[in-house]
């Protein structure tokens, strides 16, 4: 005789709309709660196919169906299954279609799904040499076209997605393909105002970044974009001399020549210092870093910092820079101030 709750997952699947609703409503409320979660688990095989059919119904049945999706997902085991079941290219085929009204939650959806390596060559499609990357460049697209100064930013959370596959070196190489483009688009996102936004575009430079022993050029590629990234939130809030302008590009300079909103975000801060550290680790890296006078810019952002982990993350850095015998601008003993 089937339990109550077994009669409740079949009538996710009922031709009466009004007995679907209230079924899927009910569904949804109980993927709230740790103890629901684990009972509608067992019921996994028939549960998941079913609130991924019901993605492609009007709002008031598809929402809630993506939102127990959501909550589903945070189980690693049941996450499993929705990626062995085709989910992420589900979600993605309904995230493009113009009627779909369940952005936010799609894109959830995939955050949880790419925590787990499968989700992330799946997102990638790794096994579709003609496909490849497809997923990506439309994710990236639409991160980058939507605003991030509203309060219904529907992509904010694409952020997230590229720091899960950014942990990953397949995912790091579609990144940092010169031809792509993709990291480029990232990056510029930095401006944004949402710190959702910003933190994931930190957390995937940061990620990126370990590719800087063999893909150091391509990283370096896109430094009109990528030093103000990395610095300007460490740099600390004080206006800059004209001495220290005059020898930094100008997309640093001028952002440096007037006063400005500081990145209270401590994370961020932390993680553009982990990516400087990174590149700097080569030589054509801390070559780079001298000629923006970026030894410099550390040396007055840490003055100012008061995070003991921010300041362990700069002394970090000060210690390759202390090490090198001296840059063309600045001498040891300014490389030393900024460790100090």
């Amino acid at each position: 005789m089937a339990t109550e709750l077994e009669e409740l997952v079949e009538f996710l699947s009922s031709p009466s709309p009004p007995v679907k609703k209230a079924a899927v409503e009910i569904v949804s409320g109980l993927t709230g709660s740790e103890e629901g979660l684990q009972s509608l688990s067992k019921y996994s095989e028939i549960l998941l196919p079913s609130l991924s059919r019901l993605l492609s119904e009007s709002k008031e049945v598809s929402e809630p169906a993506a939102q127990a999706l959501v909550n589903l997902s945070q189980n690693s085991e049941l996450a499993k299954k929705m990626i062995q079941m085709g989910l992420i290219k589900v979600a993605m085929d309904m995230l493009y279609k113009p009627q779909s009204c369940i952005t936010r939650l799609l894109v959830m959806l995939l955050v949880n799904l790419t925590q787990l390596d499968d989700g992330v060559s799946s997102l990638l499609q790794i096994e579709d040499e003609k496909m490849r990357g497809l997923h990506i460049i439309k994710l990236v697209r639409s991160f980058c076209r939507s605003s991030g100064d509203t309060a219904d930013d529907q992509f904010e959370h694409v952020g997230s997605i590229l720091v899960n596959i950014s942990k990953t070196e397949d995912g790091r190489k579609m990144l940092l393909e010169p031809k792509r483009g993709l990291l480029k688009q990232i990056i510029r996102q930095f401006d944004s105002t949402n710190q959702l936004r910003k933190k994931g575009v930190a957390g995937t430079i940061r990620n990126c970044s370990f590719e800087a022993k063999n893909q150091l050029e391509n990283i370096l590629l896109i430094s009109e974009f990528l030093w103000p990234a990395l610095l300007l939130p460490v740099a600390g809030s004080k206006i800059y001399s004209e001495e220290d302008i005059s020898k930094m590009p100008p997309e640093l300079g001028s952002a440096l020549a007037i006063e400005r909103e500081p990145v209270t975000d401590a994370d961020i801060r932390v993680q553009t210092l982990e990516a400087i550290y990174l590149i700097i680790l080569e030589e054509a890296g801390r070559r780079a870093f001298w000629s923006v006078n970026g030894p410099r810019i550390l040396q007055v952002g840490y003055e100012y910092e008061e995070d003991a982990k921010v300041m362990r993350a700069y002394e970090q850095v000060g210690s390759l820079l202390v090490e090198e015998s001296g840059g063309p601008e600045v001498s040891s003993s300014e490389a030393t101030k900024a460790e100090s």
